[in-house]
């Protein structure tokens, strides 16, 4: 979409006094803040007036080389006209500035990831103006210095600590404690000491022109759209660059007004646990940076949360008894409409309540399950739309151990319970450090005196933060919540000397690589590891899925072939196994001897004698196997890796193997030179092994057939085995090694005077035999798709080496996605198709399934859903996210 000077096209919409241009279906194009504040405006709430420059503005900023459309300029001074008259205040004015507020918008919530600019147009004269017409010179100059630091910030790009330092100092000299304490006077001092800095700094003095001021903070916003953080969180959090953000003016209101006023933030649920309670913070004669940059700690709203926390501050319902009311109906009015948890803004100025923000609030996953099924109990949503307030990946959250009640705590520091869930991790107190040392295999804690958007990568790369300012709506707060890490904040005893390496409370240490507890539902943190115990994942969590179970197409097996696993997936829902890795049995320590006999035996005979000592082993491994998974079918793979895998690689291995055995080293050495190849990969394995060894899928056959009819005699049930071959690229691979099993089979029933019901089937991992799937199927009684050897062999990209390139081809654009983590749907996905509709064209009935570390990844059953899979395969762990996925993809396509 290019734009020129004659293009007709709508950049700016206007809401508030009465009446707006927009509405909340206008989210894409108003952005979430714009859409909600129109909405807001419809409804009638008390919303200060302004105007919303579309996303599309956004997306042409930069496409004409970070210019403005022709048209632009002239519809937003018809836009800030228009707010002129709407609040009887004028822009610059000398006697009544109107001053307003410019903020960012994207259409997806990405809390403290772009840029804000509060009391836009106060300069030398509209400041003394609004201290005429407020009566309040302190809260005139408190303003502007305000405006000052974030404007040269934002716009300018000045350092913040430039600013803080010289109000520190000014404080320090006074003897002032709290920024309430400074006068009119006081303030006039920082000002000029403010702008000393800008013109030290910047070489050119602070502007005085509102007109540009505005157009300075609105290409800030727009530039913010591109920053570091931002670009970060939108990588995260799937939100694609193109969307852009909106950039929001609006009439000022002032929460500075003195001890009439206030500002703050809540949550009509809270957004930790989501239980049903009115949730915040204010805090009085502040604005709305205050509340979450944790430099005052700020009061709760309700008295009930005030006795929670056992906090001693005065609540809102208390300082502001009528406003609270008023609060607590507007809020109750905002869920009812969006049908959903709202977070919302507010402003109190001489005791008359405005809204400046709503939308769906950020939780935890426990809070969004709780939410979910509540409001769909209460009738506010029905089971699909439940189902589809929780994201898949939030399940993650769910799946993670907690603290042990018993457990013993020696407990450091009590602080907020900003964000649940426990996690143990060694200390760093520089988010680079923790992005460095979590790269690097380390868990980690972040400890910080309070955080800002820049640490997202440190927060991301943590277990867990911990912060000694800041409440429970500050940054780290909020966006911890989103991320699921447990979060502890305002720790105020903490005392934290980063150049140090070292934090003290109470007169103890903990230096940075000491490891410590974070119980974020507590707000504890805890020296040393403390034992955890897994979550209970029944009630909510139970009922969700039975939804969930109600709305999806695809079923869900498990990766599984240790018993524990096996166990741990089926009470995670899992309807059979879609991969049980036999190689994964050989490594025992009884069997690994037996393994290389078998392998270093000269002749066919020698190779049966050691495969019938493994015989026992794997038949007892497959009726464990059968036994817990009962009637399900359990898909098993035949051995796959190449040989060399068993054996010994260095002289030193290979030495004390022949000791150990009483083989010969040097025929030990001359067999492990003999199996060594180029590139096993592609070597010889997988079905390979069979046809030039078929004693050894001969030996798997036997002993997969015993166990079933074992467990069917002992229990009743009737295991369904389904006998997977690896890597097969031809129609006569499959042919080959399906009449050998076969063979097995009719032995195996005839000496044991029963049959059971069986599949021969394959894996389809390479892009012949995707190809070929018609061929193939003539044999396969069932196709698995083995994305992760199928994405090797379609991109030419080995998984084991790519992590020295992926990052730079995700960064230039070339992969969206790590193709190893997200199917790759215009290639592999490609073939996956290809297989499908020549597998089925072929064998109308034939089973399809995915069994690649994509079959738990969401946006990776969204496409085996519609490429029409009957079921995916994934890790024990995965199989609740796995399950309301494909629930989601269901419902999703549905709609």
């Amino acid at each position: 979409m290019t734009m020129s000077a004659g293009t007709d096209v709508r950049w700016v919409y206007s809401f508030g006094g009465g009446s707006s241009d927009g509405d909340a279906s206008m989210r894409n194009l108003l952005g979430g803040k714009g859409a909600n504040l129109a909405e807001m405006a419809t409804l009638g709430l008390p919303v200060p007036p302004g105007f919303t420059i579309t996303t599309e503005v956004c997306t042409a900023y930069y496409e004409l080389g970070e210019k403005y459309p022709d048209t632009l300029s002239g519809q937003v001074e018809a836009a800030l006209t228009a707010l002129e008259e709407k609040t009887d205040k004028k822009f610059g004015d000398a006697s009544n500035p109107l001053l307003v507020s410019v903020r960012s918008g994207a259409r997806a919530s990405m809390p403290g990831m772009m840029d804000t600019v509060l009391n836009l147009g106060l300069n030398d004269t509209t400041t003394e103006g609004l201290a005429k017409l407020s009566g309040d010179r302190r809260f005139a100059f408190d303003s502007y210095r305000r405006f000052i630091q974030m404007y040269s910030n934002v716009v300018l790009g000045l350092p913040h600590h430039e600013f803080e330092h010289i109000l520190d100092q000014y404080k320090e000299v006074n003897d002032f404690h709290e920024d309430t304490e400074l006068s009119a006077e006081n303030w006039m001092d920082v000002i000029e000491k403010y702008k000393a800095a800008v013109k030290k700094l910047s070489s050119n003095p602070f502007p005085e022109d509102p007109k540009e001021q505005l157009w300075g903070a609105i290409t800030a916003v727009f530039g913010s759209w591109m920053n570091d953080r931002a670009i970060l969180y939108r990588k995260l959090n799937d939100i694609p660059q193109a969307w852009g953000t909106a950039v929001n003016v609006q009439s000022m209101v002032f929460g500075n007004m003195g001890d009439s006023s206030a500002t703050g933030v809540a949550f009509t649920r809270d957004p930790s646990t989501g239980e049903n309670q009115f949730y915040g913070e204010f805090l009085v004669n502040a604005q709305g940076e205050d509340v979450v940059a944790g430099i005052r700690t700020p009061a709760p709203i309700s008295k009930a949360r005030a006795e929670r926390i056992n906090s001693d501050l005065t609540p809102l319902e208390v300082e502001m008894p009528a406003v609270y009311e008023q609060l607590v109906d507007v809020a109750q009015t905002l869920e009812k409409h969006y049908r959903d948890m709202q977070d919302i803004e507010f402003t109190v100025e001489n005791n008359k309540l405005y809204m400046l923000q709503t939308r769906n609030g950020k939780r935890t996953a426990a809070a969004a399950l709780k939410i979910a099924v509540d409001m769909c109990h209460d009738g506010l949503i029905s089971e699909e739309e439940a189902v589809l307030r929780l994201e898949p990946g939030q399940l993650d959250q769910l799946l993670h151990p907690t603290i042990k009640p018993e457990a013993e705590r020696d407990l450091l520091v009590q602080g907020l319970p900003a964000s649940p869930g426990a996690a143990v991790g060694k200390v760093v107190f520089s988010s680079d450090e923790a992005a460095e040392m979590a790269a690097a295999g380390e868990k980690v804690i972040l400890v910080r005196l309070e955080t800002s958007p820049e640490d997202i990568h440190g927060m991301h790369a943590a277990q867990a933060i911990v912060t000694a300012r800041g409440g429970m709506t500050s940054h780290a707060a909020v966006v911890a919540r989103g991320m699921g890490r447990p979060c502890v904040c305002g720790a105020g005893s903490m005392q934290i000397d980063e150049a140090g390496g070292i934090f003290r409370v109470g007169g103890r240490e903990v230096k940075k690589g000491e490891i410590i507890t974070v119980d974020g539902a507590e707000g504890q943190v805890l020296f040393g590891e403390v034992e955890m115990s897994q979550p209970d994942l029944s009630g909510d969590f139970g009922e969700l899925m039975v939804w969930a179970d109600r709305a999806r197409k695809l079923k869900v097996r498990t990766n599984a072939e240790t018993p524990a696993d096996v166990e741990t997936a089926k009470s995670f829902g899992a309807e059979g196994i879609g991969l049980c890795r036999t190689e994964h049995m050989f490594f025992d320590a009884e069997r690994i001897p037996v393994v290389r006999a078998m392998i270093l035996a000269s002749d066919t005979a020698g190779r049966k004698a050691a495969l019938g000592k493994l015989l026992p082993f794997q038949r007892d491994d497959f009726a464990e196997i059968f036994r817990i998974m009962e009637d399900r079918p359990c898909t098993i793979r035949l051995l796959d890796p190449p040989l060399h895998e068993f054996l010994p690689h260095t002289d030193a291995d290979i030495e004390e193997v022949a000791k150990g055995t009483g083989l010969d080293v040097k025929a030990l050495k001359a067999r492990a030179d003999e199996l060594q190849e180029s590139n096993p990969m592609l070597g010889h394995r997988g079905c390979r092994l069979g046809i030039t060894y078929p004693e050894i899928y001969e030996m798997q056959a036997q002993a997969i057939f015993e166990a079933a009819i074992r467990v069917a005699e002992e229990t009743g049930h009737k295991p369904i085995p389904e006998i997977m071959i690896p890597l097969v690229g031809t129609k006569k691979e499959l042919e080959i090694l399906k009449g050998k099993i076969e063979g097995v089979a009719k032995s195996v029933f005839a000496a044991a005077s029963t049959e059971l019901e069986y599949l021969i089937g394959t894996m389809i991992e390479l892009p012949r035999a995707a190809l070929r799937a018609g061929d193939i199927a003539e044999e396969a009684e069932f196709f698995s798709f083995g994305t992760n050897d199928l994405t090797q062999t379609a991109l030419g990209i080995s998984r084991d080496d790519a992590g020295r390139f992926l990052k730079a081809y995700e960064e230039a654009g070339i992969y969206e996605k790590d193709p190893f983590v997200t199917i790759d749907q215009d290639g592999v996905g490609e073939l996956v198709k290809i297989g499908v509709e020549r597998g089925r064209q072929t064998r109308p009935g034939i089973k399809l399934g995915i069994c690649g570390e994509h079959g738990g990844d969401p946006a990776s059953i969204y496409f085996c859903h519609n490429t029409g899979l009957d079921y995916v395969s994934c890790s024990p762990f995965r199989v609740p996210i796995a399950r309301l996925a494909a629930a989601h993809a269901a419902l999703r396509k549905a709609d």
